[in-house]
Parts: structure tokens; C-alpha cells; sequence
């Protein structure tokens, strides 16, 4: 089942929130330095114990990483890093389907039922929202059906992301 929000993902009590990350998983601005906030100070000590894969990146583009959601209404925080935007011609659609597929299996992985997504790479990173949508859409049904009973949650941050979802999913 997919859902859409127009709300704060910092405040959904679900199994886990997806954290749009940056590589070095410590903060960062918009929803990563949200969710740092809200999180306390035990989020960033957990970040700094996940492992480099080579030195300044815990996380790779497209890849995710789970935490403890510390004290967050969520269980649990994925962390993925979407792609920054150039044009669409180098790799970016496939890095951000990426993080869909990844954060999905990270969540099932941890036996989570309920999984909030905020519109990854559509801030700083520059994804034009309707691309972006577009893909997360189609990544999201693609695993949901053959998970019937885990439940998606689109959370947008303004009304007019929320719209662009409610477009896809119909």
C-alpha cells in the first residue's frame, strides 16, 4: 500500500524514515540535518560507527545504511544518498532508483512494516520533483508487489510535491 503525507517525516511513528543522506552519513541540511536534530546526538555517534568503504564515504550513491531511529517516533532510520542532478545523462536515474530498491530491502531486512520516504534528491541536489517522483513511484510498486503487506509512506514537505505524487499513484 502506498501513501502520501504532506507533513514533517521527522514526526511519523513508523518502523523506519529514510534519511536523504550525504555520503559521510554525519548531517547535513534540509531533511538529513532535520532528522540529525530530531534524532539527538546518539544518531550522529551511531553514523560515526558505520564503516568507511573508502575514506569520507559510509554510504555510497544509491546504496543505504539502517540505524537506530534514537528519539524519533520511527524505530529506525534508513540512510540513503541520492544523486546531485547534472541533466539526467549520467547515471542519476538509475543512483536514484537505487536508493528505493536498497532502502526497501534494508527495511524488510529489519522486519519493517511501515517505511516514510521523503523526495529524495529534489532539494540541493537539484532532481527535477516530476523525474524524481516518477521513479520513486515505479520503484516503490515494483518491490510492493511481492510485499503485499509492507506499507509506503511518500511524505512530501510542500503541497505541491504531495500533488506531483498523487498524480503517479492514483
Amino acid at each position: 500500500m502506498i501513501r502520501i503525507e504532506h507533513s514533517d517525516i521527522t514526526k511519523l511513528a513508523v518502523d523506519a524514515i529514510v534519511n536523504a543522506a550525504n555520503q559521510v552519513m554525519l548531517g547535513g541540511g534540509g531533511v538529513d540535518g532535520a532528522i540529525h536534530r530530531a534524532a539527538g546526538h546518539e544518531l550522529y555517534e551511531a553514523c560515526l560507527k558505520v564503516s568507511e568503504v573508502r575514506p569520507g564515504v559510509r554510504c555510497p550513491t544509491g546504496e543505504a545504511r539502517i540505524t537506530p531511529g534514537f528519539k524519533l517516533p520511527a524505530k529506525f532510520v534508513i540512510h540513503t544518498v541520492g544523486p546531485v542532478y547534472r541533466d539526467g545523462q549520467h547515471g542519476e536515474p538509475e543512483k536514484l532508483a537505487g536508493c528505493y530498491r536498497n532502502s526497501l530491502a534494508v527495511a524488510i531486512e529489519n522486519g519493517c512494516k511501515t517505511v516514510a520516504f521523503p523526495c529524495i534528491s529534489t532539494g540541493v541536489y537539484g532532481y527535477p520533483i516530476c523525474d524524481a517522483a516518477e521513479i520513486a513511484v515505479r520503484e516503490v510498486k515494483a518491490v510492493l508487489s511481492d510485499h503485499l503487506d509492507l506499507e509506503v509512506i511518500f511524505c512530501c514537505f510542500s503541497a505541491g510535491d504531495k500533488a506531483v505524487y498523487e498524480s503517479l499513484v492514483g
